[in-house]
């Protein structure tokens, strides 16, 4: 992870003074795990690739603010959530819960698929199901491995509610895919 970070450091450096192909190789590698929290968060993808982009924009804008106190991905995954959640509060008169509902349905997800393209799905939809606060935490804990002090930066809340919101998030979850899955979530995980 620290190899990472010097990397970031060398193409921020290098971004400041003009190289714009090296903001390019900062994008592109942080340009998926970003989509994925903006994802956790608004549940759209295309939405989720506007406010990515979006982002992306701050981030160059801002790049010289970008003081080193904290990895560039906590920094970075801050802004998409701030982002992320402006958005949100931009879309949330016109969101239509039943159209997202539908479009999960819709996917078959028992097409003869491997069992391990089959447990990301359901843990996929999952997730999706969850509140975003809940959704959000457990992505930065378990997909991307983030302590809960950087959890703590990345998202703006206090130690207790991340702590909370893993709790709630991890029971939630479970029930989630109890709903899915019933007694074959033993065999899923």
């Amino acid at each position: 992870m620290g190899d990472r970070n010097s990397k970031d450091i060398a193409l921020i450096n290098s971004s400041l003074k003009g190289d714009m192909q090296a903001f390019r190789e900062l994008v592109d590698a942080h340009k998926d795990a970003s989509l994925t929290l903006a994802c956790s968060i608004l549940k759209d993808s295309m939405i989720a690739e506007d406010a990515v982009q979006a982002t992306f924009i701050k981030v160059y804008q801002k790049l010289h603010t970008f003081g080193n106190k904290s990895k560039f991905s906590t920094w970075l995954y801050r802004i998409v959530v701030n982002t992320s959640y402006n958005v949100l509060k931009q879309q949330r008169k016109f969101v239509d819960l039943n159209a997202i509902r539908e479009t999960q349905e819709i996917t078959d997800f028992g097409s003869g698929e491997s069992k391990e393209q089959d447990q990301k799905e359901y843990i996929y939809r999952a997730l999706n199901a969850l509140k975003p606060d809940e959704a959000l935490v457990l992505r930065l804990f378990y997909l991307y491995g983030h302590k809960i002090t950087e959890i703590q930066e990345i998202t703006g809340f206090g130690k207790s509610k991340v702590k909370v919101a893993l709790h709630r998030g991890r029971n939630n979850m479970e029930q989630e895919l109890k709903k899915l899955l019933g007694n074959e979530i033993y065999e899923l995980l």
